[in-house]
């Protein structure tokens, strides 16, 4: 809605929108008692935020939406309020149908308001309430995610991505333009409120590397968005919106106000996340969140242009948390932590865009050697992207990673099979490391020209390259694979007899460059210790 409305419809008379903020604290204070609400409610907490208000009363909460014009929202008008309470019911249900309810009408007076009274002259969206601290963000503060949940978090955010319409041919959203009017806008709004020299100079350098980075994604952009990245994602996706329910990670309060901010590329989506778990010292997370999402998904491309998002996500806390420390009523502790937190999202913007490493680690090993469990460990320790040739190799064939090939198995593990998948791998591998990642390669490479292909690979690129090679004694093996459930590898017993009779062990030339691990110990057992010391050094990580 246009802020160019001066007068909003209220019960059927025009009313002042300036007044309908004064008549709407009135209202406020009216539902602070327990007894105006339909239901058992003992007390009325109320939460306060810069375009609502929340009343936790009983088991549910209310939303209700203040009169303001703010340029990126315009909750002025009632009929407004009233659009937006169902653009929230209906976003929102889309992630956490059991906490958004339905909109309700408020009439009766001010003073003595009635939950589904007409005429209504106020609006709420309808919660169920939920414990604050159950909140991702400070359960990992406490250390009560496990790995589990994230990865289940991720796949879920994956299949809701899949599940969501591409934005029109037609229409604006997630054009070249907008994306750098958008992250433009923040480096000017900064400059408004952040006046110190250092801090000017500061924005001015991530300013520049901004306008780089997007000069060489611009095409990126366009290109996504042909291809349909382009979606009516959640679009608002940081830690403080998403809370665990039963044994879920839940996303929930996604952005109802303004399209433009969630017809956004779902990289851009996932990006806020993992901005939002490196900012909170919780790299090995962050890590393992887009990992598991780019192989529910498949969606390895949009790390071409992960590093702007993650830079443009941190530029934006970073004017929120100035915004926040400008405000007349704030308190000079408060204050001094705003500007801490915005500093420190500044200077994750500028890491985000800064020289990557990237190198080309590949495994070897049989099945159940753990190579996968390696791989998991050094994608968290080591900041890089996995790719497993048991995922691919079904996506090649249109399976889900834990469904089962048995009615083609002939076809998804013959010979011609086995080329394509290491020819994807190959091609995924090298879009990961163009795009400045260091890529995992979690495959068997029992045989010496596939190893090679990927040596060559390296060298063409101008990155390090390693081999990590994992064993684990026959009958230990033997057992992994009679114990393996919901995995994406397939292998049994009679594979791994068949793949040690026809292995080809490393070359000398292998051997020079490869890292011998054993999952038989513990990841910081001394031996192990001293093989993740020579991976980085080999892969130029030290």
């Amino acid at each position: 809605m246009s802020g160019s409305h001066d007068r909003a419809n209220v019960g059927g008379k025009m009313s002042d929108p300036q007044n309908d903020y004064a008549r709407q604290q009135i209202l406020i204070a009216a539902l602070r008692d327990p007894r105006r609400y339909p239901h058992a409610a003992h007390s009325v907490q109320l939460i306060e935020t810069h375009i609502s208000w929340v009343l936790l009363a009983g088991d549910y909460a209310y939303k209700i939406k203040k009169a303001i014009d703010l340029g990126f929202l315009d909750y002025t008008r009632l009929d407004a309020r009233r659009f937006y309470c169902g653009e929230e019911i209906r976003l929102n249900r889309r992630t956490a149908p059991d906490i958004y309810l339905d909109t309700v009408a408020i009439g009766g007076s001010l003073e003595k308001p009635e939950f589904g009274a007409q005429p209504a002259f106020e609006y709420a969206v309808k919660m169920r309430r939920f414990d604050s601290a159950g909140l991702m963000g400070d359960l990992l503060r406490r250390g009560k995610i496990s790995a589990q949940q994230t990865d289940r978090l991720a796949a879920g955010i994956a299949r809701f991505h899949a599940s969501l319409p591409a934005a029109d041919a037609g229409s604006s959203f997630g054009t070249a333009a907008s994306v750098k009017a958008a992250a433009m806008q923040n480096f000017g709004q900064l400059r408004a409120l952040l006046t110190a020299k250092a801090d000017r100079e500061s924005i001015a350098a991530l300013e520049a590397s901004t306008e780089a980075e997007f000069a060489d994604c611009r095409e990126i952009f366009e290109t996504r968005r042909r291809q349909g990245f382009v979606r009516e994602c959640h679009g608002d996706l940081h830690l403080g919106n998403i809370v665990l329910i039963g044994d879920e990670l839940v996303p929930f309060d996604g952005i109802e106000f303004n399209p433009a901010l969630r017809w956004i590329d779902v990289m851009d989506e996932i990006a806020f996340s993992v901005m939002d778990l490196l900012h909170r010292d919780h790299p090995g997370e962050a890590w393992r969140l887009l990992n598991a999402w780019l192989e529910a998904g498949g969606d390895y491309g949009g790390l071409s242009v992960l590093r702007f998002y993650l830079a443009y996500r941190a530029a934006v806390r970073a004017k929120v948390c100035a915004i926040r420390a400008g405000q007349a009523d704030i308190s000079r502790h408060a204050q001094s932590g705003e500007l801490a937190a915005c500093r420190r999202y500044l200077a994750l913007a500028r890491q985000c865009l800064g020289q990557y490493r990237p190198a080309l680690i590949i495994t070897h090993g049989l099945p159940g050697s753990g190579k996968t469990t390696f791989s998991q460990l050094a994608l968290q320790r080591m900041g890089a992207i996995r790719i497993r040739s048991d995922v691919e190799r079904k996506r090649l064939f249109g399976l889900g990673a834990l469904e089962s090939s048995r009615p083609q198995a002939g076809n998804i593990y013959s010979p011609e099979a086995t080329r394509q998948t290491y020819a994807r791998l190959h091609e995924l591998a090298g879009g990961i490391i163009t795009a400045g990642f260091t890529a995992i390669v979690d495959a068997a490479f029992l045989r010496q020209d596939e190893r090679d292909m990927f040596c060559r690979l390296a060298q063409g690129l101008a990155v390090p390259f390693a081999i990590a090679s994992l064993h684990a004694d026959d009958s230990k093996l033997r057992e992994r694979l009679r114990q393996r459930r919901n995995d994406a590898s397939e292998a049994d017993v009679a594979v791994l007899e068949m793949l040690q009779a026809g292995q080809q062990p490393l070359s000398a030339r292998d051997l020079a460059r490869s890292v011998e691990f054993t999952t038989e110990e513990a990841p910081d057992s001394k031996a192990n210790r001293q093989a993740w010391d020579k991976l980085a050094r080999l892969s130029g990580s030290a």
